[in-house]
């Protein structure tokens, strides 16, 4: 800043000399900024002009396509439980074709306890519920005195697949395989590991406030008991404290 006949000054300015420039016009009773243009405060403002909003073009909203993880079967369910585990692995009325990556069901027909499960853990080859859920189960089924080898353990979809669909499979027919997969393991009771599996064997918890404690098809009638699924047991340790007094009451 130089004032009239000055010369600029041959170093920079610092900090310090444009603040006393700053008082200086300040004690002249310079602090305002002025305009020659006269100006109405009170008129309203411009508009700005902009470009007008094109209108959207309407959205038609169609429901998802439900899963095609059961097709038409061409033949009716097996009728023996060797039967059925065979069916298991092949059919391709049965998860849209897909053969190789199903896990069979473990454990013998008759059991003193069917665990189902709804679907295998991501590992899962040749063994059902071979990681860390298996070995909770395991742990969980010799702390109540049963050999993990005599549980039958069986899951409701053939392959790892989180975040199903419950209510299209059900509506799909896997309610009808499930039950059907109890009724051919005959085992003497039930272990439901998933709210979702119960709704799947047709109870529905907001029609009705009883606990889904008897399973019932074909005229047999199993004793039944409905836990949250293994991953949550995992995840709460204190959901594995209402599950274990569940468990004692339920088997004596």
């Amino acid at each position: 800043m130089t004032l009239p006949g000055q010369t600029a000054p041959s170093a920079p300015l610092q900090a310090g000399d444009l603040a006393a420039a700053l008082d200086w016009w300040r004690g002249a009773g310079v602090d305002l900024h002025f305009e020659e243009a006269p100006r109405s405060w009170l008129a309203a403002p411009e508009p700005v002009a902009t470009a007008s909003p094109q209108p959207a073009a309407p959205r038609t909203l169609e429901p998802p396509p439900e899963p095609e993880l059961i097709t038409e079967r061409s033949a009716p369910l097996p009728d023996t439980w060797n039967q059925f585990r065979e069916w298991w692995l092949v059919e391709p009325a049965l998860d849209n074709g897909i053969v190789d990556r199903r896990v069979p069901p473990r454990g013998p027909a008759g059991a003193a306890l069917m665990v189902l499960v709804p679907y295998p853990e991501s590992q899962d080859g040749d063994r059902l519920l071979s990681g860390s859920q298996g070995q909770l189960l395991d742990a969980v089924l010799t702390a109540l005195g049963f050999d993990p080898a005599e549980v039958y353990v069986a899951s409701c979809l053939p392959r790892h697949m989180p975040l199903p669909d419950w209510g299209a499979l059900k509506r799909a027919g896997l309610g009808e395989i499930a039950a059907h997969h109890i009724a051919l393991a005959q085992p003497q009771r039930l272990l439901l590991l998933d709210p979702n599996i119960s709704s799947l064997l047709g109870h529905d918890p907001a029609k009705s406030g009883d606990p889904f404690t008897q399973f019932n098809h074909g005229g047999a009638m199993w004793p039944t008991l409905t836990a949250p699924g293994l991953d949550i047991l995992m995840a709460r340790p204190r959901s594995k404290a209402r599950l274990w007094q569940a468990l004692l009451d339920w088997t004596g």
